[in-house]
């Protein structure tokens, strides 16, 4: 299945932060709803600031347009402020994109688990994001970064507990 972009993305504005404050918002939630669209359907889940003015999802060489760097920062700045970013240094020069935040991996996750019969019963993170048994399930695959996080905020819940096993971490649901 091949990404489907928003009208918006073949319309030169775009690609020009709106100086109007109305316009640059709604400019702003589509640039935003774009990257996170894109991160999503191409599995991404870290994102070098340097690459991605070169990345097809800020830069349309059918139209030759390019989001300038100051702007895609704009967009990653507001991506944090919603939740869905996390600087990986100070420099601000990689970052973690979470188009699902952790709440929403660790829900997805307790449903498989519930779904199947599996609570009270342990994991390993391998087990979760690798094994046999979650080919299919969106969360296979899922980084351990995000795995940790959304199982973290399971444990919040009282959902699950992580567990330090022999060869590395586990969890326990409940």
């Amino acid at each position: 299945m091949s990404f489907e972009w928003p009208w918006q993305y073949n319309f030169p504005p775009f690609f020009t932060l709106q100086p109007n404050v109305e316009t640059r918002q709604k400019q702003l939630a589509a640039w935003c709803s774009l990257a996170l669209s894109y991160c999503r359907h191409h599995k991404l889940y870290t994102l070098d600031v340097m690459e991605a003015q070169e990345s097809p999802v800020f830069n349309n060489k059918k139209i030759e347009r390019k989001l300038s760097m100051e702007a895609i920062q704009v967009v990653f700045e507001e991506l944090r402020k919603k939740g869905n970013l996390d600087w990986l240094d100070k420099n601000k020069s990689r970052c973690l994109v979470m188009w699902r935040r952790p709440e929403e991996w660790g829900k997805l996750i307790y449903q498989w688990v519930s779904k199947n019969g599996m609570v009270n019963s342990v994991f390993t993170l391998y087990e979760l994001s690798n094994g046999d048994d979650t080919e299919g399930e969106e969360f296979h695959g899922l980084e351990e970064w995000m795995l940790l996080r959304s199982l973290q905020a399971l444990q919040t819940d009282g959902k699950a507990e992580i567990i330090t096993m022999d060869d590395g971490k586990g969890v326990k649901f409940f």
